[in-house]
């Protein structure tokens, strides 16, 4: 698998995230098997993983649309149509198009959990156990024995000041062993970056730099305000911490 693709299929999704239409081609089809998924030569659907889901969209074709509610990852990256739409047999040209409030409330929302990770690393020195968001809301899990007096408030405070520090997120690929060399791009306990020769580099610039391959804003200011709603004990060592974009 090169730098950009998921077996066949071009990653658009990595290469510039405010991609919404595109035009690509089916290279792989059953349409007797909707089931069995699609797979297109470029893709801009970003396929689920890292606790962010995957997008929704539309496959428009020979006046015909087609409905993604889902995707399926193996060799290939398979988009998986609503159950009863039409599937576009292998060859066909199709206009993609993603659901953008869905997208763009999801990037918001895994950038708001980098600032919120980084910035409990940095002022409480916790690693993250584990984590998960919908559009607009997230929680994430803090291997944090002790909680601080006054937590609550003051995580909520410093990652909106960080926010509104306007940070750039740039992202990148680097070799594997070149990034593991760095203990602190894995901030997530227990979790080993793909066995790939090239791992994506997520960098709020000053911040947070992660192993990631989910779709993010360009700079912390497009996040939006962030409310902790909730702080909740986990376990002896895990905290749990509640979030939502507010704007």
């Amino acid at each position: 698998m090169g730098i950009g693709h998921h077996g066949r299929t071009y990653r658009l999704d990595w290469e510039d995230p405010t991609v919404r239409e595109w035009e690509c081609t089916v290279l792989w089809s059953d349409p007797a098997d909707p089931e069995a998924g699609i797979v297109l030569d470029r893709s801009a659907f970003y396929p689920g993983g890292g606790g962010q889901p995957p997008d929704h969209g539309v496959l428009l074709w020979q006046g015909v649309s087609t409905r993604i509610a889902g995707t399926r990852k193996g060799e290939d990256l398979f988009l998986l149509p609503v159950a009863g739409d039409p599937v576009p047999p292998v060859g066909t040209v199709v206009q993609g198009a993603l659901d953008d409030t869905r997208r763009s409330s999801l990037m918001r929302t895994h950038s708001g959990l980098h600032v919120l990770c980084g910035t409990v690393f940095r002022d409480f020195g916790a690693l993250v156990t584990g984590g998960n968001m919908e559009p607009g809301e997230a929680r994430m899990d803090f291997n944090l024995p002790e909680l601080p007096p006054g937590f609550k408030a003051t995580v909520e405070d410093a990652v909106n000041r960080e926010i509104e520090a306007n940070r750039p997120i740039d992202v990148r690929f680097m070799p594997r062993e070149q990034a593991l060399a760095n203990p602190e791009l894995v901030k997530t306990m227990g979790v080993t970056p793909p066995d790939e020769p090239q791992l994506r580099i997520v960098d709020i610039v000053g911040l947070d730099v992660q192993a990631d391959g989910g779709t993010h804003v360009a700079s912390t200011a497009q996040i939006g305000r962030i409310q902790v709603t909730k702080v909740e004990n986990k376990g002896r060592q895990n905290r749990r911490v509640r979030i939502k974009i507010v704007d």
